[in-house]
């Protein structure tokens, strides 16, 4: 259900693309070697110093399962996709954590805002190499199982976090 949401959302998109040097695809490389996670991130420039994006994130393999949904804005100071940029956006994700295969597990939703910052080199006419870091922070509701089959709760509840978020080297395709 929230993946036909976040497609509505980069569909609505599409009727802003009349013009060129405005839209943009782009992956995060880190995220695919630090846990495998499949992710894109489309954004649109609509003003020389302004790009909103939405994005997702989706790793359905090993001790930690996760779905996490991003919308936000971006600030660049010369000229969107080139040079530095500072970023804030809206995250919600669905995750499922194991420290180690048997041990305890935990599982939830947060919600939360995202802050980062960056550099955009421009490679070629289409082509950038993003760098950048970030955090979010939010609120949390999640459930601690014993291990990940005996369903025996060790712990349930609510809390704030602040968390890692973007560590990024990622390639984006200009159109």
């Amino acid at each position: 259900m929230k993946t036909k949401y976040l497609a509505a959302v980069l569909l609505s998109l599409l009727p802003l693309l009349a013009g060129a040097q405005e839209l943009s695809f782009s992956t995060n490389f880190i995220d695919y070697a630090r846990s495998g996670s499949a992710n894109l991130e489309a954004s649109y420039g609509f003003s020389r110093h302004w790009t909103v994006s939405a994005g997702v994130k989706y790793d359905a393999g090993g001790n930690n399962r996760q779905q996490l949904y991003s919308f936000g804005g971006r600030y660049w100071p010369w000229h969107i996709y080139s040079g530095w940029w500072l970023s804030g956006k809206m995250q919600y994700q669905e995750f499922n954590e194991a420290s180690a295969p048997g041990q305890a597990t935990s599982e939830g939703d947060r919600y939360g805002a995202g802050f980062a910052g960056g550099y955009s080199k421009m490679l070629g006419k289409h082509l950038n190499l993003d760098m950048g870091i970030g955090f979010w922070t939010g609120y949390s509701r999640y459930v601690t199982y014993a291990c990940p089959s005996c369903g025996r709760i060790t712990d349930n509840g609510n809390k704030l976090f602040v968390l890692p978020n973007d560590l990024m080297v990622a390639l984006s395709y200009i159109f």
